[in-house]
């Protein structure tokens, strides 16, 4: 029996920042799905473009759902993602969804996905795993856990984005509590060190640096105040594009170019058990990040800026051994079949794939569902005191204890 689609509204609502973000919502069979819709501050140039007004509302993208989607799908059934998600792009028609935004299209195809699996009266995660065969990495994924910001996520701080703790416990809920247990001793170091701090877009904490090895410094001696060595490793998302310029790196006040930059990684990896490297070169630079892969096979360099979840870029950068993981995020493809994609295009290439949130956020899980479906490797939120990240990691501690 299908679940034919009754209704498709859309609404205004407010993410993490305190932005206008977008929430659809869809009626199918009986069944009725949703989606808050974040939104990224660091993007890369080739991810789908949102559609806000001058002011940054979203008046336009509620009117391309009412008016121009909801005609498009009503009657269609809710269960064939594939044919909604190529109804959207068809009526969108251009390579990065200028036209409707991929904020209007994802919010629509994963409303539809949760429409579908409730008109079926059957779990999310139950229902996504019908719609794609893809190789599990984990049981659970590792939790990727940012909570020193920088870069476009905070100002004041270091220029590179992220420094994260990753648990190793395998039990989500274990691996929960050690992460708010490094967290609160970030927060004592700091208090103690009487270093003034402010929060980051993704719950983090924000300070000055004197360079490149500050905050991944203060991390590492919180791990040891928390107990936590062998819990945890650290990770990082440099989200090098965004201090990158005319052929030259700019990191904390410093130069360099790129033989220059991958020597300070190293550096940084001989002194921290630093395991996860996130966009360490310029978006377009695919032999610089094989260069660094082939000469650290021990650390995992992971594609973001450099992949925006499309299946081509993933293929091309796996292919050429420039990564060994890759950033998953729905909205910056566009649709749910365009995501489910990119990640069947990394397994193919022995490519692990991580879930994660954007720094605009909403109190919507769906990438939880997502990383426990596909038994991705990581799943990404951002700092657990922040309640719109902590919803996520949560919902993953929910569906493990579940099943």
């Amino acid at each position: 029996m299908s679940a034919c689609i009754e209704n498709i509204e859309a609404f205004q609502i407010e993410d993490s920042r305190k932005r206008p973000a977008l929430r659809v919502v869809v009626h199918a069979g009986g069944g009725e799905g949703s989606f808050d819709v974040p939104s990224g501050a660091s993007t890369g140039s080739r991810e789908a473009r949102e559609l806000r007004d001058p002011d940054g509302g979203l008046t336009k993208a509620m009117r391309c759902i009412t008016e121009e989607i909801a005609p498009a799908l009503f009657g269609r059934d809710a269960e064939k993602q594939r044919l909604i998600d190529e109804t959207l792009l068809a009526l969108d028609g251009t390579p990065l969804k200028e036209r409707m935004g991929g904020n209007s299209l994802i919010g629509v195809s994963v409303a539809v996905a949760r429409a579908a699996a409730s008109a079926r009266g059957v779990p999310l995660s139950t229902h996504l795993r019908e719609l794609a065969d893809i190789p599990r990495s984990r049981h659970a994924p590792h939790l990727f856990v940012n909570l020193i910001n920088g870069g476009k996520h905070a100002e004041g701080g270091s220029s590179i984005q992220e420094h994260q703790i990753v648990t190793l416990d395998e039990d989500p809920r274990a691996a929960f509590v050690t992460a708010e247990k490094v967290e609160r001793a970030l927060h004592e170091l700091l208090a103690e060190e009487q270093r003034p701090f402010t929060m980051g877009d993704e719950g983090g904490v924000v300070f000055p640096v004197t360079d490149a090895s500050t905050a991944f410094e203060v991390l590492f001696r919180a791990v040891q105040k928390a107990g936590a060595e062998k819990e945890v490793v650290l990770g990082s998302d440099m989200a090098a594009s965004s201090f990158f310029g005319n052929g030259t790196y700019t990191l904390s006040g410093s130069s360099y170019d790129t033989a220059q930059l991958s020597e300070q990684y190293h550096q940084l990896i001989q002194r921290y058990p630093l395991t996860f490297i996130e966009d360490p070169f310029d978006e377009n630079d695919v032999p610089a990040f094989a260069a660094f892969q082939a000469a650290h096979p021990g650390v995992v360099v992971i594609g973001d800026d450099l992949t925006t979840t499309t299946a081509a870029a993933i293929t091309e950068a796996g292919t050429k051994g420039a990564i060994q993981a890759v950033i998953i995020k729905p909205n910056q493809i566009g649709t749910l079949s365009e995501t489910l994609a990119a990640m069947q295009a990394a397994r193919v290439e022995g490519v692990h794939c991580i879930m994660s949130h954007r720094s605009g956020e909403t109190m919507d899980a769906f990438i939880a569902d997502m990383a426990y479906a596909y038994g991705t490797l990581g799943l990404k939120a951002g700092a657990p005191s922040a309640r719109e990240r902590a919803v996520k990691y949560q919902r993953l501690i929910e569906l493990y204890g579940n099943h």
